[in-house]
Order: C-alpha cells, then sequence, then structure tokens
C-alpha cells in the first residue's frame, strides 16, 4: 500500500486533491469520478480502508512510522490539502464563472462527463449478462436520482451528521455527485454555502486576534453545523470506504460496470440546457445568509441550434471531451 514519493508526484497529488474538492462543491459533478478518472479511485478507497483499529492502536502506541507506512498517510495529506484548499480557492473561481457564465460551465462539465464514460469503458472488455444488467441498474439509478424533488433545509444536527454521511459519497461513488444530493435533502445552501463561508471568516477573524467571533450566536450555531456535517463526512469517508474496498475486491467487475452505468445517468444532472428554479414563498424569492436565491430544482429543455450560444456550448463541450482525451494521452504517454 505504502509508495514514497517523489516531490513532483506529491504536487501532482495535491493538483488533484484540487481538482476533486473542486467537483465535490459543484452539484452534478463527482470528485469520486474525478478520482476515477485521474487513476487514484482505488488507492484512495483502500486508504480510507486503512483507517481502522489497527491504525488507532499503532497511533496510541507512538508508533508513529509505522502508522504513517500503514494508512498510506503521505498519499492521503496530499489529496486532502488539496480537496479543503480547494474549497476556500478553487471553488470560489468556479462559483463566479457558474453566476457569470452558467451554461458554458455546464456545457465544460457534460463534455467531461462524456469523455470520462469513454476514458473508463474503452478498456472494459467483460460484457456479460451479469455486467450488462449492472450498468442498466446504474444507469438507471443515476436517472432517478436527477429528476428527484428537494427537501426543504433541515439544521437539526443528528440530521446535519447525516447529510455529511451521505453528501460525502460524492468522493467515494464516481457519478453520484455530493453536492447533488445535499439540494435533494435541502441542505446544499446551508452545508456548502453559508456554513462554509462564515467558517472562512472566522478563521480570517482569529488569525486577526479577532476572538470576539466566539460570543456572536450566529456564527458559534454555524461553526456547531458544519463541524458536525464533517464529523459526519469523516465518518462516512470511513465507512463507505469499507464496503467499497471489499465489493471491489469481489465484484470488481460488476462494480465498475455499475459506476458507468452510474456515470451515464448523471449525465441528465449537468445537462447544459435547463432553467433554475429558485425557492419561492407567497411569490417571493427565498434568500440564504448572503442574499441569493435558494434553488430547488431544474428544468431541462432542447438547445435552440439557430442560436450563436448554443453553438459555443458544443464548442465547451467539445473541450471537455478533449481535456479527459488529453489526460488519457498523458497518462498512457507517462505508463
Amino acid at each position: 500500500m505504502y509508495k514514497e514519493r517523489t516531490l513532483s508526484q506529491k504536487i501532482n497529488l495535491f493538483l488533484k486533491g484540487l481538482v476533486m474538492g473542486g467537483a465535490n462543491k459543484i452539484p452534478g459533478v463527482s470528485g469520486g469520478m474525478v478520482a476515477f478518472v485521474m487513476g487514484f479511485y482505488e488507492e484512495l478507497i483502500y486508504t480510507f480502508q486503512r483507517i481502522n483499529a489497527k491504525a488507532f492502536k499503532l497511533l496510541i502506541n507512538g508508533r508513529y512510522k509505522s502508522f504513517s507506512d500503514y494508512t498510506n498517510l503521505q498519499f492521503l495529506v496530499w489529496v486532502m490539502m488539496g480537496s479543503m484548499f480547494s474549497y476556500f480557492s478553487v471553488s470560489l473561481v468556479l462559483d463566479y464563472f457558474l453566476r457569470n457564465y452558467e451554461l458554458y460551465v455546464w456545457s465544460w462539465f457534460f463534455g467531461m462527463i462524456i469523455g470520462s464514460i469513454y476514458y473508463i469503458s474503452k478498456d472494459f472488455n467483460d460484457w456479460r449478462p451479469r455486467t450488462i444488467i449492472g450498468l442498466l441498474v446504474g444507469t438507471l439509478v443515476g436517472i432517478a436520482i436527477s429528476f428527484m424533488t428537494p427537501a426543504t433545509e433541515n439544521d437539526n444536527l443528528w440530521f446535519v451528521f447525516l447529510c455529511g454521511i451521505i453528501g460525502v459519497s460524492g468522493m467515494t461513488l464516481p457519478g453520484l455527485s455530493g453536492s447533488f444530493i445535499l439540494i435533494l435533502l435541502g441542505n446544499y445552501v446551508l452545508l456548502l454555502v453559508d456554513s462554509v463561508n462564515v467558517l472562512g471568516n472566522v478563521i480570517t477573524s482569529l488569525l486577526s486576534g479577532d476572538f470576539e467571533v466566539f460570543n456572536d450566536a450566529t456564527k458559534v450555531r454555524y461553526l456547531k453545523i458544519i463541524g458536525v456535517f464533517t464529523a459526519g463526512s469523516a465518518f462516512g469517508l470511513v465507512s463507505i470506504s469499507h464496503v467499497l474496498g471489499y465489493v471491489l475486491k469481489r465484484w470488481h467487475q460488476i462494480v465498475t460496470a455499475i459506476i458507468i452505468g452510474f456515470i451515464t445517468g448523471s449525465l441528465g444532472i449537468v445537462w447544459p440546457w435547463k432553467e433554475t428554479i429558485y425557492k419561492t414563498h407567497e411569490g417571493t424569492f427565498l434568500l440564504d445568509q448572503n442574499g441569493n436565491r435558494i434553488i430547488e430544482n431544474y428544468q431541462r429543455f432542447m438547445p435552440d441550434f439557430q442560436s450563436q450560444e448554443t453553438w459555443i456550448s458544443i464548442g465547451f463541450i467539445l473541450v471537455g471531451v478533449g481535456l479527459i482525451l488529453i489526460i488519457e494521452f498523458y497518462g498512457r504517454k507517462r505508463k
């Protein structure tokens, strides 16, 4: 499991974590899919699987080198550093482009997912009845999720903990967007927008020596929420990875077929041509803490092929496909 890595390999892991973290925050895009396409998905799952009783025993007994080697800590630290840094950097850039160039961003993502389906399936030659059934099941589940109706916001801490477990699935299950699941659960804005922004403000205040933030009841509430959400995510990462590690070892081909189907079904979530439906109450738009409208769902439609904007969007789809093909070419060349 443990691999000694050079500085360039560590930086590469950080950048992969950066991309994965940005993907995890965007509704419809899966960080697990990024890990799958970039070739470190199985190592990620098996690394999370090593966070167990034996690892804690090594840590408690002061055997830090053995703990680091056993848990593949070097790999995990660099990927997680990139993923966390992304939440306060890359994801903010993506938020800007989603606000101002939404159609083109979704088109780019759509193209990347099409390219990812090709990338994953091109070397998969084990098409038997059971893998075909797995493909169909994965596709149908992905489509079904994309058309579910979102729930209302719920800040109960037990529910927030559950959201952490379910939401982190986007990091461990390719094709399943944790952010989109949080929209369906009604807590996307609460957990990935408002709470993250408050945490950033609190960290900034503490670094400047202002500890009065802990007297602000609203900020303390959001800190509790993001703390519980983080705990749920950590618990979900470890528990789900143990299940995935088990099934990957025993039914690798079937699981791969389900993942291909799942990613294919998720195309409906990132279909570029859709109108955002916002939550309203008595004809008035409901707003989050920052004054932004709260997303309820999306209404999809066919593009107008006489529009220049449509053809620019198709161009971005091709760019997304091309990016995956370049990654594939680079990977083959390195091998």
